[in-house]
């Protein structure tokens, strides 16, 4: 068992792998001197899914990584071997997460449900390989596409805490103490429209297995009607799981454990009836103020008052904590199962990949600087990423698209003349009219 921190908010980067290149290969058999091309296409770049895991009760195992990235799409292979699609992320968050864009402030999912799955990152699609530029006039292309770049983007993950475990007691119970020791819990104000109360609340984990604990501060006999502010703090762990009840047996308070069981009972009971129906463990605390033979006597006595196990604690010294956050553990998990439903524990739905179909009559500018001109425009720096310009047939279509939206004419318009130097996709050429 070990303590683990809450944390509701986090802010993490993803971006979905980048497809592969599409390949310009041709055929190489022995007695084929002139085959044909067979370069195959890039794979897909993987996504990245967020996944609600109803295991978590914190945002902590996300916050522990900023980055997410999917893997790349391999690139394209001859003999029309498709590169490999690249791996996706799946990140798992607690149920209750609320996903959103970090710029927009644009709500993406609300994953309220165990299993459910939203992608927040698509991978770019492969790039087509010469295979598909075959044509009467072009028999043997060498051209092929880069891959499309994957989505990116910052997302603010926030969790609505859905409480599993509803710590009541009297106050000087042990309460707080009980939790402290349990958890490294912390005072949450900022959520929660209280005055001169606050609740504490704790992640506990129990090897693999993680749930909240909620300590409800100021429940205390008439709290239904408002007094300690009890009923307040009820309305957070009506979905709660199990509540763990925790009664002072020492009677070093001068209180009556039986009473005060009851009188809280009483609460819960008048708040709601569904809250009051749930299981319930009755926690014995402060054993260590007692001897042997006298906790025998008052453990009896409790189990024959209130019908119920009793389990007996110290959490001054610890004895009987591992026993009760065991059976506290197994509670919420069967609790948890019971409310996951088929359809929750959904197929991964993946969109297309990215690919953006590029036109081929599109606007050129011309920049000057100095005495040279630069050749911009959108689709432009588009098509130079798209086509493999180190490729003899994927430079001319990239310059034949230039020609046809009128290169010569933007730059003998901007005052190019003879000598002067021209940049197009980084690469320097000498102007001639």
């Amino acid at each position: 068992m070990e303590k683990s921190n809450f944390i509701d908010k986090v802010v993490i980067y993803v971006k979905g792998g980048k497809g592969g290149d599409g390949s310009a290969s041709f055929r190489h058999e022995k007695y084929v001197p002139k085959g044909g091309p067979d370069g195959g296409d890039g794979g897909n770049g993987g996504y990245v899914f967020l996944k609600a895991n109803s295991n978590l009760s914190t945002l902590l195992p996300v916050s522990e990584k900023k980055k997410y990235i999917a893997e790349n799409g391999e690139n394209g292979k001859g003999k029309k071997m498709h590169g490999k699609n690249g791996k996706d992320v799946i990140i798992d968050v607690p149920v209750g997460t609320i996903v959103k864009d970090f710029e927009t402030g644009e709500i993406i999912a609300d994953l309220n449900k165990d299993g459910m799955i939203v992608c927040v990152a698509r991978g770019g699609r492969g790039g087509r390989g010469n295979v598909h530029f075959k044509s009467p006039t072009m028999r043997a292309p060498k051209i092929s596409e880069r891959g499309s770049e994957g989505e990116e983007r910052k997302l603010l993950l926030e969790l609505k805490l859905l409480a599993d475990v509803g710590l009541v007691g009297y106050p000087n119970v042990g309460k707080s103490s009980f939790i402290s020791r349990i958890s490294n819990a912390k005072p949450k104000i900022a959520n929660y429209p209280f005055t001169t109360l606050i609740p504490n609340l704790g992640v506990v984990q129990v090897e693999k297995f993680q749930f909240v604990v909620a300590d409800i501060p100021g429940l205390i006999k008439g709290a239904s009607k408002g007094v300690g502010l009890g009923n307040v703090f009820l309305r957070h762990v009506e979905r709660c799981s199990v509540i763990a009840h925790i009664l002072d047996i020492s009677g070093i308070e001068g209180r009556n454990p039986i009473e005060d069981y009851f009188d809280i009972r009483n609460e819960l009971e008048y708040f709601s009836k569904d809250l009051a129906q749930k299981d319930e463990i009755i926690i014995a605390n402060k054993i260590d103020l007692l001897d042997k033979d006298e906790l025998e006597k008052r453990i009896k006595k409790l189990k024959e008052k209130l019908g119920k196990e009793i389990y007996p604690i110290s959490v001054y010294t610890g004895e009987g904590i591992k026993e009760v956050l065991y059976k506290l553990a197994k509670i919420v998990k069967e609790s948890k199962k019971l409310n996951v439903s088929k359809e929750t524990n959904q197929k991964i739905e993946r969109p297309k990949p990215v690919w953006i179909e590029l036109p081929e009559k599109f606007v050129i500018e011309i920049q000057k600087e100095d005495n040279d001109f630069i050749v911009t425009g959108t689709y432009v720096e588009a098509w130079a990423k798209r086509l493999n310009l180190s490729q003899k047939d994927g430079f001319n279509k990239f310059m034949e698209l230039l020609e046809r939206n009128g290169l010569d004419k933007k730059l003998r318009e901007a005052g190019a003349k003879d000598g002067d130097t021209v940049w197009i996709a980084k690469r320097a050429f000498e102007f001639k009219e």
